[in-house]
């Protein structure tokens, strides 16, 4: 009798792809990052290791929850497919992680002027504080994941959809 597993695609990522693969991203975004201040001259002076690590812990997270979706969309597609899944899935979770992660940063700098937390004014304040800080990041933030992070996200994509061939 043959193993019910056996022809079931895998729900999961293999664990050194998922940790490891994150860690590497998380190292992309951050370089991606420092390599926009440098080469556009975006000067930030003392922002500079707060806002990467922000970006790195944006990249490891977007890692971690885009690659078992990609994994579990692409079961059986052809490469084309595969490669538009990681183009798009990691970018946007990236980006989202990433605007998510400074919106809660946001947060918790305004939080000091808020109303107490159970109030219908507190909870318009946590609505608009953090729709602000995610169009803030939209405005100044996304500029930091290019050139750099988009070509690393391409090139990744490109060798991503040839090894599932």
């Amino acid at each position: 009798m043959q193993d019910p597993g056996v022809n079931a695609p895998r729900r999961l990522p293999p664990i050194r792809l998922w940790f490891g693969g994150a860690i590497l991203w998380a190292f992309a975004m951050a370089a991606s990052l420092v390599a926009s201040t440098i080469v556009f001259g975006h000067h930030m002076g003392s922002h500079i290791p707060a806002l990467t690590l922000l970006y790195a812990a944006g990249g490891a997270l977007g890692w971690f929850f885009a690659l078992p979706l990609i994994g579990w969309l692409t079961v059986k597609r052809p490469a084309p497919a595969v490669l538009a899944a990681w183009l798009l899935l990691l970018g946007l979770l990236t980006i989202l992680a990433t605007a998510g992660l400074f919106a809660l940063h946001y947060r918790i700098f305004y939080a000091h002027w808020h109303a107490p937390f159970p109030s219908r004014i507190w909870v318009y304040q946590q609505v608009f504080t953090s729709a602000s800080a995610v169009y803030q990041f939209a405005v100044t933030g996304l500029r930091h994941f290019f050139p750099v992070g988009f070509a690393i996200l391409f090139v990744l994509s490109f060798t991503m959809a040839r090894r599932n061939r």
